[in-house]
């Protein structure tokens, strides 16, 4: 395994973020609402309103990329600073897959490097775990982090950056 980390996105005051998309329920008919931006320290900025009306309930920022071979890796590091509310972290091996290996983060107000290893990455659907292997650590096309509390909320969450060790 590689000593070195592999960056995925490292915030900074003149990073571009255009290639960031948030996806909220009104795919569905809901109501949520977030939003994505860098702040005055350079940081990204993953913020609204989470609406449970129209069976609504989730707001998610991804980062799609082209392929990246992870086979040297066996986590993903993230630096952010929550809310103390509950995220989901969530990759996948093909952006074109219709599901994603997840993981819960519960956040605090402070900043937080998280490790989280590809073995605990649990494939998901529309909230439901898979049947199917976990996470095999050989490519990764997207990260992304959703919040879904099943309950009526406001959030923000602030990114440092996103690597792999």
């Amino acid at each position: 395994m590689s000593q070195t980390n592999l960056t995925i996105f490292n915030f900074t005051s003149d990073s571009t973020i255009d290639q960031w998309q948030v996806v909220n329920d009104g795919v569905m008919g809901g109501r949520s609402k977030g939003y994505f931006s860098l702040n005055d320290k350079g940081h990204g900025v993953f913020k609204g309103t989470v609406s449970l009306e129209n069976n609504g309930g989730f707001s998610l920022v991804q980062y799609r990329f082209p392929a990246k071979d992870v086979r040297e890796y066996t986590k993903v590091v993230v630096k952010l600073k929550g809310d103390s509310k509950n995220y989901q972290f969530r990759i996948k091996r093909d952006k074109s897959d219709y599901y994603s290996y997840a993981f819960n983060i519960s956040t605090t107000n402070e900043w937080q490097t998280i490790e989280i290893p590809f073995d605990k990455m649990i494939p998901q659907f529309r909230g439901r775990q898979l049947n199917m292997p976990k996470f095999t650590g050989e490519q990764l096309e997207e990260t992304a982090i959703l919040i879904g509390n099943k309950k009526a909320e406001n959030f923000t969450l602030q990114i440092a950056n996103i690597s792999l060790r």
